[in-house]
């Protein structure tokens, strides 16, 4: 007797939710993005200290402390002198004439200093930017990696798929389950799984900026982060389709390597287009529109302050019309290949077979 398809669908997911939770690897490997997120944040403020420099005198302290240097007040040039040999400060500023500076270092010229001691002309912002950027950077680095973790986390839907055809328990399930109600209580189950780790992140993002010393980073960052939780959702239900159906084109764990990598592909694809072409405005625009991308450049676009809200819903729907027929797709090349043994199953054969 058949289970009603609601029902097998739930059954499947609450599965494959307590099969993973029990894993080791999956709470090392969310460990793993935690500890991540905890390090982009706090590790800068602790290693990237100020260069301290000595100052005789007040002609170069309020040049040199608006430039966020550490400056250390001496007496004379002597005890400047000393503290750079000790290596107690990366450089001194003394007094050299009427109305000069002259600057002492130990091996190299200190060029940093010697910048801020330049007289520069004022300058005029017609778009102040919100965030530095060196900032702006890690905030695409976070976006983009989460991107790619989840997205290849996804592969555990392959391996869980393959084993139930390696062990013939899906010879079982299918006699009382519907085939594509195993496909969606898998998609279901492991979405649901994402949609709990990204929740989690979220509380912890606004504690890893504050523990960084970069609170008021988060009026900035909150707004696309808003949009990346859906956008990533809708991308990994689109992944996950895919890698289901490579893990029902193979009978044995040894065999799935040769039907991952297009999912591969696809998941390290926008990863890299993201990291490397966050600066052009029109490769960002074409990845913002392309259903395996847009999970993770219009969201970045969005930060950056280039995408406007109508063109996130446009996209948006772009994705989530995808999703629909890829899911539909997957449906039936799923259905094709699940219970088909002895080899790898073609994707033509797969969509014949399908009932």
């Amino acid at each position: 007797m058949s289970i009603p398809f609601g029902a097998a669908t739930r059954l499947v997911a609450e599965r494959e939710v307590k099969v993973l939770v029990r894993t080791k690897g999956f709470w090392i490997g969310f460990a793993v993005i935690l500890i991540g997120l905890f390090a982009l944040t706090v590790l800068p403020k602790v290693f990237d200290s100020p260069t301290s420099v000595a100052v005789v005198g007040d002609s170069a302290t309020e040049s040199l402390t608006d430039a966020g240097f550490d400056v250390r007040r001496v007496d004379d040039r002597a005890a400047a002198e000393e503290l750079v040999r000790a290596d107690d400060v990366d450089a001194a500023v003394v007094p050299d004439g009427p109305s000069g500076v002259r600057v002492i270092a130990l091996t190299e010229p200190p060029n940093e200093v010697l910048t801020a001691l330049v007289t520069a002309p004022p300058v005029d912002l017609l778009e102040a930017s919100e965030v530095s950027p060196g900032r702006r950077q890690v905030v695409i680095m976070v976006f983009a990696l989460v991107f790619l973790m989840f997205g290849m986390g996804g592969a555990a839907i392959a391996q869980s798929t393959v084993t139930e055809k390696q062990t013939r328990i899906v010879e079982i399930l299918v006699s009382t389950i519907p085939v594509r109600a195993m496909l969606a209580g898998k998609i279901a189950g492991h979405t649901l799984l994402t949609l709990g780790q990204v929740a989690v992140l979220a509380l912890a993002a606004p504690i890893a900026l504050r523990l960084g010393g970069q609170g008021e980073l988060l009026a900035v960052v909150a707004p696309a982060l808003g949009w990346f939780v859906p956008f990533l959702v809708l991308g990994f239900v689109l992944l996950a389709s895919m890698w289901a159906v490579a893990g029902s084109l193979v009978s044995r764990q040894e065999d799935l390597g040769s039907s991952m990598g297009l999912v591969i592909i696809l998941v390290m694809g926008p990863y890299f287009g993201v990291m490397f072409f966050s600066d052009n405005a029109t490769v960002m625009g074409v990845l913002s529109y392309v259903p395996f991308s847009a999970a993770v450049a219009m969201p970045v676009r969005l930060f950056t302050g280039s995408a406007g809200v109508w063109e996130a819903l446009l996209s948006m729907g772009v994705l989530a019309a995808s999703v629909a027929a890829i899911v539909l797709l997957a449906g039936r090349l799923y259905a094709g290949s699940l219970l088909r043994t002895g080899g790898k199953v073609g994707l033509a054969k797969a969509w014949a077979r399908a009932d």
